[in-house]
């Protein structure tokens, strides 16, 4: 079975208490419910983590290397900075989706640059909860573009 894992850092364990008017007033146990549903509906499986802790996101990945089919992350802050978190997500060798909650590019100038943009296969910003469930939507759909003979990629 296709499995995704949907990574949090930074800060998103906050949700619903963290500026609302950004990041929307779901917790982050609602926001994965939400998810949840999303992959029941799409036949895939999912597995969570989060971390105020940029070493244990790399260890996170790391200990599902070779068992997933993707990563949906929301790098939070990491987002800016997180070097190594990137090098982890290269050498997942899995396609990445990239989102945020709020349009990180209507933001503080030092929030619109991600070190991560340039390895994940799309930025999904600005649609709250939604840029989760949008992100494993098209995840699915690319892996099974890719799987698949004759497919657009080709």
């Amino acid at each position: 079975m296709t499995k995704i894992l949907v990574l949090n850092g930074p800060n998103i364990n906050f949700l619903g208490r963290r500026n609302p008017q950004i990041y929307g007033t779901m917790t982050l146990e609602q926001v994965n419910q939400a998810i949840s549903q999303k992959a029941q509906s799409l036949g895939v499986e999912v597995a969570f983590f989060q971390s105020n802790a940029e070493g244990s996101l790399i260890d996170c990945i790391q200990e599902h290397w070779g068992n997933i089919n993707g990563i949906v992350i929301n790098p939070g802050a990491l987002t800016h900075y997180g070097y190594s978190l990137k090098d982890a997500l290269i050498d997942a060798a899995v396609p990445v989706i990239e989102v945020h909650l709020g349009n990180i590019h209507a933001r503080e100038e030092w929030r619109r640059r991600s070190v991560i943009a340039d390895i994940a296969r799309g930025q999904i910003a600005g649609f709250g909860w939604r840029s989760y469930t949008a992100a494993l939507e098209i995840m699915v759909g690319l892996l099974q573009e890719e799987s698949s003979p004759g497919s657009l990629n080709e």
